[in-house]
């Protein structure tokens, strides 16, 4: 009930027994109407109203303070928070700080092992390197490429490779055969790169090329695609020809790229209308589709903008739509070239930024170095706050995890795999000048070492658990101390007696008996203990199967 319904409902009550008590007061006024000391009804009411202002007044003084009460708790609680935040906050630095003395830790036992292997080669070979120079010598005569075969190789590298498409891919481009072509991309999905080549140039056999890569889309929305989505056969089987109509895509772009450019005789502007046509009936579906789940990794997306770029129609649609498409896209690495050829060269910046806001840090570093932006959005601290955004996520909290050990195995695979992320980026750009490789690179080997250390121990681990005691094993007791088998029960069973040992064994191993310290030098007398010293345990000691480590002192 609320606070104002009670109110109303007491000053109901009061009313009512005020009404109650003035009909009484009036009774008995008519009974003692002779009496001289007569109280007004009028001072009795005054009264109960007074008491019910006094009460009143307590009881808003009591919700004021329970007002302030609240503040003061609301205040409390923000101040608790932000308390912490801050140590959170302050745990992070710490723990980054931790890190990184780590890694320079690990930086320079690494240096310091690589110079002492250094040094010690560097002996051991002196002397070898002398006696070699002959032998180098006469080496001298033989061709480069017979003393250095990954040479032929590297030039090899440079001379542009005949394509030969299969006869099965010729075929299904020269009979136009759409559905053909998709089912034997599904079916030599693992040589993607060598498919798409050869369709590349098959293409050219095609009557219409064009035609046979629209005609490919024709199940990309199939009609029943909500049903066939809850199967995961069917989910698999619609994602699957959906890459392979990327794949065609692709090919047809290389086609129209190794052509004379601003040629179009490979599209008409008939066949640039139905392109339209289909991209139009596509747009409402991706509209509805939730394409920011898919991690910069849409497939829908993805065709759309390769159907725009492929076919030159990315002038009929609205900009601010195709950028939103290209941050679905933004982790693929063909996503720059794709805003290029769609016309979108200057919304990068814009793009760049929404990807460095929402986390996507590496996406924006690609897009930096296609684009040049490099004054604008210097990529190295991009790359930095990206390793230590995974290194934050990759640490285990002990107090929120059961398999602490899973964990922390969990934790280091992500970082290797952010550490050499970061490492191709500077690599492929360039970057060593102003982010040095030397450390990023220790670590890696160090996370790559200590992952092998545990694959070891675990495989030796599961070897032990996997053997099992032989079921004819018996255990034996040891023997006592004169020497003959005593029989032992062990888990409730008799072991049979333990035999004798091998008579041989004493003459070839003279420590295999009991021995006996019976020593006398000649010319002194045996030495007899007191009577009341008690027999020394020394001898039984000596005399088990227990054989002492030490030489008594002489």
């Amino acid at each position: 009930m609320k606070m104002g319904d009670m109110e109303q409902g007491s000053e109901n009550n009061t009313e009512s027994m005020i009404e109650q008590l003035a009909q009484a007061f009036r009774e008995l006024e008519a009974r003692n109407g002779a009496s001289e000391n007569k109280i007004q009804w009028i001072e009795i009411k005054q009264h109960f109203h007074d008491l019910e202002t006094v009460l009143n007044k307590k009881l808003e003084d009591l919700e004021a303070k329970e007002r302030e009460y609240e503040d003061k708790q609301l205040e409390a609680n923000k101040l608790l928070e932000e308390r912490k935040a801050a140590v959170a906050l302050k745990e992070q630095d710490l723990l980054d700080r931790l890190q990184e003395l780590k890694d320079a830790a690990v930086a320079s036992i690494v240096e310091a092992h690589a110079n002492q292997q250094t040094t010690t080669l560097e002996s051991v070979y002196d002397g070898e390197n002398k006696d070699n120079k002959v032998s180098s010598s006469l080496g001298d005569t033989n061709s480069p490429e017979e003393d250095f075969p990954h040479k032929s190789g590297e030039k090899s590298q440079g001379v542009a490779v005949e394509v030969r498409p299969h006869p099965e891919v010729t075929h299904f481009c020269e009979q136009m055969d759409a559905k053909g072509l998709l089912n034997y991309i599904a079916e030599n999905k693992k040589i993607v790169s060598v498919i798409r080549e050869e369709i590349s140039v098959a293409l050219e056999r095609a009557t219409d090329p064009a035609c046979l890569v629209l005609d490919s889309l024709e199940g990309f929305y199939p009609t029943n695609e909500t049903t066939q989505l809850k199967d995961k056969t069917g989910a698999a089987a619609l994602q699957g020809m959906r890459k392979s109509c990327i794949i065609i895509f692709e090919a047809m772009a290389t086609l129209l790229a190794r052509a004379d450019p601003g040629a179009d005789h490979f599209l008409n502007p008939e066949t640039k209308q139905q392109a339209k046509a289909i991209a139009d009936e596509w747009r409402p579906k991706l509209a509805s589709a939730d394409i920011d789940a898919a991690n910069g990794h849409s497939l829908e997306a993805e065709a759309f903008l390769q159907l725009l770029s492929t076919f030159r129609i990315a002038s009929e649609f609205n900009e601010e739509e195709l950028c939103k498409l290209v941050l679905a896209v933004a982790q693929l690495r063909k996503a720059p070239e794709l805003c290029r050829s769609i016309g979108l060269i200057h919304k990068v910046p814009a793009v760049v930024d929404s990807l460095i806001n929402n986390g996507k840090l590496i996406a924006a570093v690609h897009f930096i170095q296609a684009f040049q932006l490099q004054e604008s959005f210097p990529p190295v601290p991009l790359l930095k706050l990206y390793l230590k955004n995974r290194r934050r996520n990759s640490q285990v909290k002990t107090g929120n995890v059961r398999d602490i050990a899973s964990a922390k195995n969990d934790a280091n695979t992500q970082e290797l795999a952010a550490l050499k992320t970061v490492i191709k980026c500077i690599e492929e750009y360039k970057l060593e000048s102003d982010y040095p490789l030397d450390t990023l690179q220790k670590r890696v080997y160090q996370l790559e070492k200590s992952k092998a250390d545990k694959k070891r121990s675990g495989d030796f681990n599961k070897r032990q658990q996997s053997k099992r005691p032989r079921p004819n094993e018996r255990h034996f007791s040891l023997r006592s101390s004169g020497g003959s088998a005593a029989s032992t029960v062990v888990m409730g069973r008799q072991v049979p007696p333990v035999r004798a040992a091998y008579a041989g064994a004493t003459d070839r191993y003279p420590h295999a008996g009991a021995l006996t310290y019976d020593y006398q030098v000649p010319g002194q007398a045996i030495f007899t203990p007191p009577a009341n010293i008690p027999p020394s345990n020394y001898g039984r000691y000596i005399s088990s199967s227990m054989q002492s480590s030490h030489r008594p002192y002489m």
